[in-house]
């Protein structure tokens, strides 16, 4: 080996020595390890207790009746499933302006919620909070003959909350964008003695993305007109998402999330940063999950090792949890990967 060489190649530089096998690389990647406590699975519950609805659009997920549900995630909690984000969708419910059976005792996750904590004590239920399922015009507020009441807002989307708070939800995850709404959920469950036993997880910055096609027809809570750019993120904005982590930590928010992420991850570093004591949530959406699906069914690259990589780089740059319709397949790998 030449002089040259030598003095080139400094000690502190020699970087093949720390990656030679796999245990070594596994070291080096602590920060982006998938645990399935880094994993949070949304779920669908419809009206009909007893039905499977396959979700075209989304090839592999499904929309689940209560009991179909429990049948769902039995094997998936003994695998470790350690959380769920739960929505709503209803058919034979009325919507309306109001999004009454939003919180009405018909609703299908008003319904389900003890049933869930009685089967699953262990398991972690979070709900989203949104009127867009339930009203008859499909946005995430009340809307009057002058446009979107922020207000009037706020405190139906805190009812809501305050409603599946007292039904089991251990979080309620507001997904709205309304300005002031996690101050309003806060001051609600304090009022009714939950201030400690439910946290807020708070839609922090939710873009006006591309990417939520297919959850629109999951959840039928497509808007009947309009869009919803007045109140989500625009989608080349920066400032005004940081605004947005400041806003709700300043009004008590225990949790913050970035969705989509795989568009937005310098958000989530860049909030992750700023906040570092908070738990930082990401959500891979349902136009994310079917391309990544769809890439690897026409061969682009192998599905479990791409999504791995994918959901590497998100605990990188600062997701705590990450919220995916793939963790029944990643909970699968990882208990593979422990039977070795």
């Amino acid at each position: 080996m030449s002089q040259t060489y030598k003095n080139m190649v400094q000690k502190k530089h020699i970087l093949h020595s720390g990656i030679f096998n796999q245990t070594l690389r596994d070291w080096q990647s602590l920060k982006s390890e998938i645990t399935p406590r880094n994993l949070m699975y949304p779920v669908f519950i419809i009206e009909q207790d007893h039905e499977v609805q396959e979700i075209a659009s989304m090839t592999g997920i499904a929309r689940y009746g209560l009991y179909k549900l429990r049948q769902h995630l039995m094997p998936l909690v003994k695998q470790g499933l350690t959380s769920i984000l739960v929505f709503g969708v209803i058919e034979t419910l009325a919507k309306d302006d109001n999004a009454t059976n939003a919180d009405s005792p018909n609703n299908p996750v008003i319904r389900a919620l003890p049933y869930l904590r009685e089967w699953f004590p262990e398991l972690v239920i979070a709900c989203d909070v949104c009127l867009c399922p339930y009203s008859s015009h499909g946005h995430c507020g009340i809307l009057t003959d002058k446009g979107l009441d922020n207000a009037e807002s706020i405190k139906r989307i805190a009812e809501i909350a305050l409603a599946y708070a007292k039904v089991g939800a251990h979080i309620v995850a507001p997904s709205d964008m309304m300005d002031g709404r996690i101050g309003a959920i806060k001051r609600l469950l304090n009022e009714h003695d939950l201030r400690n036993t439910v946290s807020v997880l708070s839609y922090t910055c939710k873009f006006a993305s591309n990417f939520y096609g297919p959850f629109r027809d999951a959840a039928k809570s497509k808007p009947s007109f309009g869009d919803r750019k007045c109140y989500q993120l625009p989608p080349g904005s920066q400032g005004i998402a940081l605004r947005a982590a400041q806003r709700d930590v300043e009004e008590g928010a225990d949790f913050l999330m970035v969705k989509p992420i795989m568009a937005y991850i310098d958000i989530l570093k860049q909030v992750k940063d700023k906040y570092p004591e908070y738990p930082m949530f990401v959500y891979q959406v349902s136009g994310e999950y079917s391309m990544i699906f769809n890439a690897a069914q026409s061969g682009i690259f192998n599905l479990k090792d791409g999504l791995m990589e994918i959901l590497g780089s998100y605990r990188r740059a600062g997701a705590d949890v990450i919220i995916t319709y793939y963790t029944p397949l990643i909970l699968d790998w990882i208990r593979l990967k422990h039977k070795l």
